[in-house]
């Protein structure tokens, strides 16, 4: 059954990245079939493609979300449960817990970040590179163990202008850093905050006073440079802005706050990783899926017209391979199990 699929990388436009397709065709049961019978496949292709892999015309998952669910397994062990996770309800799929839900419709009605100024470059392309673009970030660094894979499967994309998904290469901006810089992130731990928790730059630079954290909610120690246990590439892993700790960070063992040493090699970081070359912006159609790996690449969302267009997004999120480093660990993120936090 490996024949089934044909991959093509990269992506159009980019140095990384696949897309998968079943030879003969099919829709979304096809797909899922083909790759529960040769379950090695998808994930070699996604390794081999450095953490990006699209498959698309699988609309008929929206209905049917146990499939979108039995493909997520062929990427991992667990696929998060998030009732587990202290996530809002209104967030989670009612039937399927498994599925965490991106949208501007009620009852999710989560906002879409806003739009950057000016909302083009000189050049007249959408912007990708910090901080023209920002709310880059890996999805939970501020977990630990952190988790491996996300898919992300368009229901209801909004058109194509609108809505994006940018992806940045951590594998590939690692490589091309100078020596220099290299030798200042490699052994480097940054220090990763909930989102929402009090702890974003935007709140070290309003002087918002710490509360007291519960286990679970303490800010959690990263690599900066992160080896796949995979691939064995090393990748920059880090974020910017609002899933870092800028109060007792960025980076451990530098000038914390967000105008300090560590600020300051941060926003170098953020703006070697996103140049336009380690890059790829996609443009949702209906049914398509992203598969990411959130051990080498870091992502952002962008603008859409949240009065004119509804967007409905589905995730799931895989653990099972975070690597050597964390061999042993109980999930920091769960209350009864949150020991092994760094604050």
């Amino acid at each position: 059954m490996a024949e089934s699929f044909e991959i093509i990388t990269p992506l159009p436009g980019t140095h990384f990245g696949a897309l998968a397709q079943l030879r003969k065709g099919g829709a979304a049961q096809a797909v899922v079939a083909a790759a529960e019978a040769a379950p090695e496949v998808l994930p070699s292709a996604l390794a081999r493609a450095n953490g990006l892999l699209l498959l698309r015309g699988l609309a008929a998952m929206a209905g049917d979300a146990s499939l979108l669910v039995r493909l997520s397994r062929i990427f991992g062990p667990e696929v998060e449960d998030y009732r587990r996770t202290l996530t809002s309800r209104n967030q989670v799929h009612e039937t399927v817990p498994e599925i965490f839900i991106v949208s501007n419709v009620p009852p999710v009605n989560r906002a879409p970040p806003p739009r950057p100024e000016p909302p083009l470059t000189s050049e007249g392309r959408l912007p990708v590179q910090y901080p023209h673009r920002v709310g880059w970030h890996t999805d939970q660094s501020y977990r630990r163990p952190p988790p491996d894979i996300s898919l992300f499967l368009a229901v209801a994309p909004v058109s194509r202008d609108q809505g994006q998904t940018i992806f940045a290469s951590g594998t590939l901006a690692y490589a091309a850093l100078p020596e220099s810089l290299r030798r200042r992130v490699d052994g480097l731990e940054g220090l990763h905050a909930q989102p929402g928790s009090g702890r974003s730059r935007r709140d070290a630079r309003a002087g918002t006073p710490r509360r007291t954290y519960a286990a679970h909610e303490r800010s959690q120690r990263q690599p900066v440079v992160r080896t796949h246990p995979v691939t064995g590439a090393p990748a920059l892993y880090l974020c910017e802005g609002g899933q870092m700790d800028w109060y007792d960070g960025p980076f451990v063992g530098m000038e914390a706050g967000p105008n300090g040493e560590g600020a300051a090699l941060l926003d170098e970081l953020m703006a070697h990783l996103t140049r336009p070359e380690f890059c790829y912006v996609h443009e949702w159609d209906e049914g398509d899926l992203q598969v990411w790996d959130n051990r080498c690449l870091v992502h952002t969302a962008t603008w859409f017209d949240a009065a004119a267009q509804q967007r409905v997004m589905w995730r799931t999120t895989v653990h099972g391979n975070p690597g050597p480093l964390y061999a042993g660990e109980k999930k920091s993120w769960i209350p009864e199990l949150a020991d092994n936090s760094t604050d």
